[in-house]
């Protein structure tokens, strides 16, 4: 009887082990195989995959107005007033060559009326150049004068991915009495979500209002765009 519960115990602990040794086989086995249906969707490699989350986790849509602070533009300077009585230029009087050389001596009459008609050259001269300085300086006024800004202006108070988001701060400026709209444009391959104030035709209306965004959005800042592309 005793031999026989021996027997039995060996058996159980050496059938033990080989089911152990078979288990450890097969887990080996599956480990080190590789798998053709995951292997074939593994196009990625996993430093590609954290590359993929960094630049997802940093990417900011206002970084491309961030890095660009607001040009100002140089006010032309005003034009002087035309004046009323323009500068005449003097005109020296020709200067009559001898008549002894080569010439016979005119007469007296002759001589006479050649000096009397020298002023009336230089005053006919005189005149001529005293209008062609009168319609320079009236064409001087229309230029100046058609000398307008450029620019349109447009007072940006954010730019989001989500388009909750972008309507969340449009409904918070109009509580500050504010009317801003959101218009959408691609960014780097993404649909950007910008709120802006205006348009405004003048840089001193923007600047007053980028003042007012700020206190709401302390990011606000000014954009201006040219007229013939709008």
């Amino acid at each position: 009887m005793k031999n026989q519960r021996g027997g039995f115990a060996l058996g159980l602990i050496v059938g033990l082990l080989l089911g152990l040794a078979v288990a450890l086989a097969v887990a080996l086995y599956v480990t080190k195989t590789p798998v053709p249906l995951m292997n074939k969707g593994q196009q990625r490699t996993p430093e590609q995959d954290a590359a993929e989350t960094e630049r997802n986790k940093t990417w900011d849509p206002n970084a491309a107005l961030a890095g660009k602070p607001p040009v100002r533009s140089v006010a032309p300077p005003p034009a002087a007033p035309a004046s009323d009585t323009a500068m005449v230029p003097r005109v020296a009087a020709p200067v009559l060559p001898p008549a002894n050389e080569g010439k016979v001596a005119a007469p007296a009459g002759s001589a006479a009326q050649a000096r009397a008609e020298a002023p009336k050259s230089t005053r006919d001269a005189a005149a001529i150049l005293a209008g062609r300085a009168s319609v320079e300086a009236g064409e001087a006024t229309p230029v100046a004068a058609a000398g307008a800004d450029p620019f349109i202006y447009f007072v940006q108070v954010g730019a989001y991915s989500k388009a909750e988001d972008a309507e969340q701060q449009r409904a918070k400026l109009a509580l500050a009495g504010l009317r801003a709209t959101v218009s959408e444009r691609e960014q780097n391959g993404r649909t950007v979500h910008r709120v802006r104030l205006g348009p405004f035709d003048r840089k001193d209306e923007a600047d007053l209002q980028t003042d007012r965004a700020k206190a709401i959005d302390p990011d606000a800042s000014l954009v201006r765009v040219e007229r013939a592309k709008q």
